[in-house]
C-alpha cells in the first residue's frame, strides 16, 4: 500500500497549524493497513505524537457502549424494546421541559416512556446542554451540572422531546452505560474491560485515566481568532461520579482500529468474538422507523462546537452509530457505520468495502474546518489508494 500521498496530507495538516498533530490508522479484515502520527503532542509540548498516543475520544465512545448493551441484548439480560424505566426506575422519573423562555421552566411528563432501541438510536428524548438551546438554559437557570463536570447529578436532566418523536443528539448513551452497569453488577469500565477491551487486545483503552496513560496523553486545543491553535481551558474530569458511555473513554488510534476491525469481521478478532455476526448487521441497519437525521445539527456553545451540516447523501442512524444509506463517490460505501468525538475525532467502518480507518487529534469546538476538510481528504486518500472496493 503505498501511502505517501497520506502521509503527505497529514504532514501537510501539521505544517500549516490545522492541527497539533494527529494519529490516523487504517485496517482490514486481515490487519493493519496503516498506521502513523505527525506533529507533537501540543502547542506547549514538542514531543512528537507517536502512534500509541492516547486520546480523549468522547462520543467515538458511544460505539463501545452499544456493543456492551448489545451483548447483554445476546444474552437475554435485555431486549431492544424493554423501557430502560425497567432498568432504571429513575428515567422514569423525568420530565419534558416543553418551555424554558421565563425565569421557571415549564416542565410536563412524557406521553411514552423511551425503549433500549431509543436509546441506541437517539430518540429517547434526551439532549445535550451544547446542542440544545433551551436544555443549556435549563443548565444555568437551575445550576444542574451538564455532563462534562463528571457529576452524577447531570442524570436529572429533564427530556427535550418525548421518546420516539425525533432524533436528538444527547445523553441518551450516557444511560445506556448505566443500564449496562445496573445489569452486569459492575461498573462500565470494569465490564468494558473484561468484555471488550481485554478480549480484543485494546491494553490502552480505559474509563480510567492513569498518570501512565497521561504521559501519553495529547492535550485538548482549543482554535484562535486568528485560526490558529492554543491549550484549551476546556477539561474533561480525571475523577468523574460515574463513567460516561456517552463519550468517557480514552484510547490509541491502534487500539480503535481493533475495535474496528472485529466490527468488520462480523464481531469477532483473533478468535475473540465480542457480537454475533447477526447483531453487527443489526447494529449496522437503520433504526429510525421514518424518523429523520436534522439537516443540521446546530450548536448551543460556539466554543465546542460549530453547527454540523448533514452530509447529501441518504443517511440513517443504526445501534449506536450513524448509517450512510448510499455510496459516496470516491470514499465509503453504502451501509457503512461512522461517528465522531467532540476534540475533532473521526471513524468509519465500511463493511462493503471491507476498511475502517480512524483520523484523532484533539482540537475544539467540534467540526473546525480545517480539521474536517483534512479528515476527508485522508479518507478520501485511503479509497484512492485502495483502488476498486473489493466485494464483501
Amino acid at each position: 500500500m503505498n501511502t505517501s500521498n497520506i502521509d503527505a496530507l497529514l504532514e501537510g495538516a501539521v505544517a500549516r497549524g490545522a492541527v497539533p498533530g494527529v494519529v490516523a490508522v487504517v485496517g482490514d479484515r486481515d490487519g493493519t493497513l496503516y498506521e502513523s502520527a505527525f506533529g507533537t503532542l501540543g502547542v506547549a509540548d514538542d514531543r512528537p505524537a507517536q502512534v500509541d498516543t492516547v486520546f480523549l475520544i468522547a462520543s467515538m465512545t458511544k460505539a463501545i457502549a452499544s456493543v456492551a448493551a448489545l451483548q447483554l441484548v445476546e444474552r437475554g439480560q435485555l431486549t431492544l424494546e424493554q423501557p430502560v424505566a425497567d432498568v432504571l426506575p429513575e428515567f422514569g422519573e423525568l420530565q419534558v421541559l416543553e418551555d424554558c423562555s421565563g425565569d421557571e421552566p415549564h416542565l410536563r411528563p412524557p406521553s411514552r416512556q423511551a425503549t433500549i432501541r431509543n436509546l441506541l438510536t437517539h430518540t429517547s428524548g434526551c439532549g445535550y446542554w451544547f446542542s440544545n438551546p433551551e436544555l443549556l438554559r435549563y443548565h444555568r437557570l437551575t445550576g444542574l451540572p451538564d455532563p462534562s463536570t463528571g457529576s452524577r447529578e447531570m442524570f436529572k436532566a429533564p427530556l427535550i422531546a418525548d421518546p420516539g418523536t425525533l432524533w436528538e443528539y444527547g445523553t441518551s448513551v450516557d444511560w445506556l452505560g448505566e443500564v449496562v452497569g445496573k445489569l452486569s453488577g459492575t461498573d462500565l469500565d470494569a465490564y468494558c474491560q473484561e468484555h471488550i477491551f481485554g478480549p480484543l487486545g485494546m491494553d490502552d483503552s480505559t474509563f480510567v485515566t492513569t498518570e501512565a496513560l497521561l504521559e501519553r496523553l495529547m492535550p485538548i486545543h482549543q482554535r484562535t481568532p486568528d485560526g490558529g491553535l492554543a491549550l484549551s481551558e476546556f477539561a474533561m474530569p480525571m475523577e468523574p461520579e460515574w463513567y460516561s458511555g456517552g463519550g468517557g473513554a480514552a484510547s490509541t488510534g491502534p487500539d480503535y482500529l481493533r475495535f474496528m476491525r472485529a466490527l468488520l469481521r462480523g464481531g469477532e478478532l483473533d478468535g475473540e468474538r465480542v457480537l454475533e455476526a447477526d447483531t453487527v448487521e443489526l447494529m449496522f441497519t437503520d433504526h429510525l422507523d421514518g424518523l429523520s437525521l436534522p439537516d443540521v445539527m446546530r450548536s448551543a456553545l460556539p466554543e465546542l462546537t460549530h453547527d454540523v451540516p448533514a452530509m447529501p447523501f441518504r443517511q440513517g442512524f443504526g445501534l449506536g452509530l450513524h448509517v450512510v444509506l448510499e455510496d459516496i463517490p470516491g470514499m465509503r460505501r453504502a451501509g457503512t457505520g461512522d461517528w465522531a468525538g467532540l476534540f475533532n475525532c473521526y471513524y468509519w467502518i465500511d463493511r462493503a468495502t471491507g476498511v475502517a480507518g480512524a483520523f484523532l487529534t484533539q482540537v475544539l469546538p467540534f467540526f473546525d474546518p480545517q480539521v474536517v476538510e483534512t479528515a476527508l481528504g485522508f479518507e478520501a486518500a485511503v479509497y484512492a489508494v485502495l483502488g476498486a472496493p473489493a466485494a464483501a
